[in-house]
């Protein structure tokens, strides 16, 4: 469970805003990046109790990483581990995510050799202890309230009837343009216009990612980690897009696995919906 004010236990425990420690704050900051297939959690946290770290090292407590979403999810950790990867088919993120690192007893814990208890504990401590799969102490909440960064709002829809083609994909500072000859290449009559309209959104993020290595890469192969964050806001938001996504490295033979990656399975979804559409026609 996620622990969002100090409970009533029987022992001290260790929080940022309980007083039985002295000077000792338990903090925990959490990144979080997803791909189509998993989430990646990098997790930063700090314990200031020498005692609890030495529980840690000995074995005889352990983190357990909650995760509170449309439901509960717990995951052990090995002390000092920095970074867990979940298939999505073992978690459900909504809009607004809590996670919270909490340290659970192994085996009972005697509290008489904490020397960072507060003096309230000085007199009572060689009769204290944390029962076996007790709670040591737990951190601050980390909130994620959703993002924002959605294939869709690197786009605009513009209705140019002088086109001399049907559609033209233009690259803008801070967006990709689809261009129509008329409205009805946009579906606008149909309720899933959004998702057949994905190809020419595919041809759009083609055009982008292949001016995107060309501007930054060596031999066809841009490598993230190793470029300087663009100045150009188009490719600002694809920069961001791509390590949001675990995106190691673009090239030109990769370009379709990363807009897959990237794109929340945008054909399928056109696909869906011209199937939905030839079914509801026969």
């Amino acid at each position: 469970m996620i622990y969002k004010k100090d409970a009533n236990f029987p022992y001290p425990l260790l929080t940022n805003t309980s007083n039985s420690y002295e000077n000792c704050e338990f903090t925990l900051d959490v990144q979080l990046q997803e791909n189509t297939n998993s989430y990646l959690f990098t997790i930063d946290y700090t314990i200031d109790s020498e005692f609890v770290k030495q529980m840690l090292e000995r074995n005889k407590a352990k983190l357990i990483l909650v995760i509170q979403s449309k439901d509960n999810r717990f995951f052990e950790l090995n002390y000092g581990e920095s970074k867990v990867e979940i298939n999505r088919s073992r978690i459900s993120l909504n809009k607004r995510t809590t996670i919270q690192l909490l340290i659970q007893a192994k085996e009972e814990i005697s509290l008489s050799e904490n020397e960072e208890l507060s003096p309230f504990y000085t007199l009572l401590k060689d009769e204290l202890s944390i029962p076996k799969h007790g709670i040591v102490g737990f951190s601050n909440l980390v909130i994620f309230e959703g993002s924002n960064e959605k294939p869709m709002d690197l786009f605009e829809k513009k209705l140019n009837p002088s086109l001399s083609s049907d559609i033209r994909i233009d690259l803008s500072s801070e967006t990709i343009i689809i261009n129509y000859k008329n409205e009805s290449l946009q579906f606008s009559d149909s309720s899933h216009s959004g998702a057949l309209n994905n190809t020419y959104v595919y041809m759009g993020m083609q055009k982008a990612l292949y001016r995107f290595i060309l501007t930054y890469g060596e031999d066809g192969v841009v490598t993230l980690a190793e470029i300087s964050i663009p100045e150009d806001g188009l490719d600002f938001k694809l920069y961001n897009l791509m390590n949001a996504k675990m995106v190691d490295e673009l090239a030109f033979d990769n370009i379709d696995e990363v807009i897959y990656t990237i794109s929340d399975k945008i054909l399928e979804k056109y696909a869906n919906a011209v199937r939905r559409l030839y079914q509801s026609g026969n």
